[in-house]
């Protein structure tokens, strides 16, 4: 691993950076297992806290390593796996409904990619059919999915509408998430009242009157 430049990235400060729509990963993110990981994580997650004067001998610490290892790995970073990702069935709409759907309040936890704490919110979702519909635990799923993974707040909205977009082969979709940044509210400034809202949409929702409908009724 090449050294950080400290320089840089305290220039960069809180700058809310996003290189890309996917999640950077290693070309060999995948090839060792998951307990492989663990093992691994457990180590370092020791050194870190030996390094803080922590005393891993103590009952009460002796456990700490393995279980934020096995917490990264099973848990909130489950969704960098591809292995993890929910299959989206979809159905024909053979209820002719034409209207959008809306799923709202869908709850998610995450984690600021640029200090590894959470992002807690929820996501907005609709969608109008072209003639094919969605099971309505699969459109949480999604959400859930791409919340376990270091992140950014841009990038998680943009992949979730773009995966409901091409799993059901419409433009007519729409995201909003609003959510609280504990980077923000527990650090730093220490806001503890702002939250971040983002969105993303097309199709028929370029129309302002569609996205109206759809704002005033996740209101």
């Amino acid at each position: 691993m090449e050294p950080f430049d400290k320089e840089v990235i305290e220039l960069e400060g809180e700058n809310h950076i996003m290189t890309s729509i996917d999640t950077p990963m290693l070309e060999d993110a995948f090839e060792k297992s998951d307990d492989e990981k663990i093992e691994i994580i457990q180590e370092y997650f020791a050194g870190i806290m030996s390094t803080m004067g922590l005393d891993l001998k103590d009952d009460s610490l002796r456990g700490t390593p393995y279980r934020v290892a096995k917490m990264f790995v099973k848990e909130i970073f489950s969704g960098l796996d591809p292995k993890n990702k929910p299959s989206v069935s979809v159905f024909d709409n053979k209820y002719q409904y034409g209207k959008m759907l809306i799923e709202k309040n869908i709850s998610f936890s995450s984690a600021c990619e640029h200090h590894f704490l959470p992002i807690v919110g929820k996501a907005h979702v609709a969608y109008i059919s072209s003639g094919k519909v969605i099971g309505l635990s699969k459109i949480n799923r999604i959400v859930e999915y791409y919340g376990k993974r270091p992140q950014v707040q841009e990038r998680m909205t943009l992949q979730i509408y773009n995966e409901l977009k091409t799993a059901l082969d419409t433009e007519d979709v729409i995201v909003v998430v609003d959510a609280e940044h504990l980077c923000v509210s527990t650090r730093g400034v220490k806001d503890r009242t702002s939250s971040t809202v983002t969105m993303e949409y097309g199709g028929k929702f370029n129309e302002q009157s569609y996205r109206e409908e759809f704002l005033k009724l996740i209101d």
